[in-house]
């Protein structure tokens, strides 16, 4: 669940009907006239949202695939400004939500207050900058605030730590999420999950931080300050969904 956020209104548009299919794009791989060409046949194919990568030479944030297609990219020339070029095309076929996923060298090189205008002005409705922690935006969120560019990449709170909610945790660390907060009771997973959150922490950008169910008020501030809540304990559990051991109660 994805809650209500004043500088995510377009990218909300997304998730109006409860969920989004997001499609994912190298610019400028295997060249700009394509990527174009891809963004419109899969809005015509029912994506939502459109997430565009800016090549980089170093994405430790990423897998093989796209360090492979970054590789491409910019063998292609493609940089910060050839995606700023590629956005602008897109914007005379559809204004589909755009999402930048960038490092934050070619937005600081760019630099950061003329990205953000410049962001503002042909159209990109969010920025993910996954090794540019939750504490270290301060310096360029007023900037992002003021263009109405969100910088996603906010606190997230995870319900559960079992298999499916395991496997959401190491996707929103790698993909950018800057703080995540796991509840789980003390069951056979804690053990695990303790391991789990202690190598996020070293490998990614991503705080992680992991907590039993003792105090349900420390819970229910997590699930007020963030942005996104993952209710994991009932992933794959259906029919026996109310088996969850978050209950509405709890969440409230």
């Amino acid at each position: 669940m994805i809650k209500e956020d004043p500088h995510m209104s377009h990218i909300n548009e997304a998730f109006k009907n409860g969920k989004a299919l997001i499609a994912f794009l190298t610019t400028g791989t295997p060249s700009i006239e394509d990527t174009v060409r891809y963004v419109l046949d899969m809005e015509k194919a029912g994506a939502t949202l459109i997430e565009l990568g800016v090549p980089f030479s170093d994405p430790i944030a990423d897998g093989p695939v796209i360090m492979e297609a970054d590789v491409k990219a910019l063998k292609n020339g493609i940089h910060l400004p050839q995606v700023m070029e590629t956005v602008k095309e897109i914007r005379k076929h559809t204004a589909i939500p755009i999402v930048l996923l960038t490092y934050y060298n070619p937005v600081f090189r760019y630099p950061a207050d003329r990205f953000f205008q410049e962001a503002k002005e042909i159209g990109i409705d969010g920025v993910i900058i996954p090794d540019l922690p939750g504490e270290e935006q301060q310096e360029i969120r007023p900037l992002a605030d003021e263009n109405g560019v969100d910088i996603i990449g906010k606190k997230m709170t995870l319900l559960g730590a079992g298999g499916a909610a395991t496997a959401i945790l190491v996707q929103a660390a790698l993909d950018g999420v800057a703080e995540i907060n796991v509840f789980n009771v003390r069951d056979n997973f804690f053990g695990r999950a303790e391991e789990i959150v202690a190598k996020l922490n070293e490998r990614t950008s991503c705080k992680v931080t992991l907590h039993d169910f003792s105090d349900p008020e420390v819970l229910r501030a997590s699930i007020a300050d963030s942005a996104i809540l993952v209710n994991g304990t009932s992933v794959g559990m259906a029919p026996k969904t109310e088996n969850t051991i978050i209950t509405d109660t709890t969440m409230s």
